[in-house]
């Protein structure tokens, strides 16, 4: 969503008329071949849909410590034009706004924390949390709550502050209209408000690293300090893949003490050609 989430949709279309054996021919080849084409995009099937009365039964989870998520968690990431600083406490976090749902699209897709959604779960996907964090969500229309596990994110629309899960939606009765106002409060694991932690703004509380690429030849990952050093960047350096796939080298500038710097040096190698330039890494 990992990931930050892009929801895009495939459309095919056939603009040219055609005799109606070339047009069968045709059509029986996009059938048997359509898998390839739309595989990523078209809803899975969901054998057991739970029915509303179902969806209203499932109960919250039940709030507890948990670590940071390995995924999900950057410094900031940019989707749509737009730039999110992840909050780097989750403390205090209360906030009024307009809440959407994602359904059957994503079932079963990769979270931003790389679990599998469930919309049949009590989750929910938010812009700026820390991942994964529980938040006791009320509709404002009716009263009614629920706690959801944040896991993801988004929503990436409009002006909308959280994406619910098909099941969190039911319970709150906002499945008909789509959206509804809400009240967003981060718990702890006892249920109750975390208490706010002062001045925390973003999880930018160390250095930035840019990755200016990675290479399975060390020769090659070597090959690229050595020009980013005859550049200026004089703390290029290569550094091994501490996970999977481990034969990765990547070439690393840093550390960065500011946002401001890592936009400068990108736009920079960007202009040398080097456009697979990112967010590598942040030191705490």
């Amino acid at each position: 969503m990992q990931n930050a989430k892009v929801r895009a949709s495939l459309i095919v279309s056939l603009a040219m008329p055609a005799p109606m054996a070339l047009l069968a021919m045709l059509v029986s080849l996009l059938v048997s071949l359509g898998g390839c084409a739309t595989q990523h995009h078209e809803p899975p099937r969901i054998e057991q849909p739970l029915t509303p009365a179902e969806a209203l039964a499932t109960p919250d989870p039940i709030p507890q410590v948990e670590p940071p998520a390995a995924l999900g968690n950057p410094p900031f990431y940019d989707v749509f034009g737009k730039r999110y600083y992840v909050l780097a406490s989750a403390a205090g976090y209360v906030e009024r706004g307009v809440a959407s749902w994602y359904g059957p699209g994503f079932h079963k897709e990769r979270t931003a924390t790389g679990d599998r959604y469930d919309m049949y779960g009590m989750t929910a996907a938010h812009k700026t949390l820390p991942l994964p964090c529980y938040a006791r969500v009320t509709n404002l229309s009716n009263g009614r709550s629920v706690i959801v596990h944040i896991n993801d994110r988004g929503p990436f629309k409009d002006d909308r502050i959280i994406d619910l899960s098909y099941t969190a939606a039911t319970k709150l009765d906002m499945i008909r209209a789509g959206t509804a106002l809400v009240e967003v409060q981060v718990i702890g694991a006892d249920g109750s408000a975390v208490p706010s932690t002062p001045n925390v703004t973003s999880s930018i509380s160390g250095s930035l690293y840019v990755q200016a690429g990675a290479f399975k030849d060390e020769e090659n990952a070597k090959r690229l300090v050595e020009r980013l050093r005859a550049l200026g960047y004089a703390n290029a350096t290569v550094t091994a893949e501490d996970r999977l796939p481990r034969d990765l080298h990547r070439v690393r500038i840093g550390p960065i003490a500011s946002v401001d710097e890592f936009d400068r040096i990108v736009q920079h190698l960007r202009t040398l050609g080097i456009d697979d330039a990112r967010l590598a890494a942040v030191d705490r």
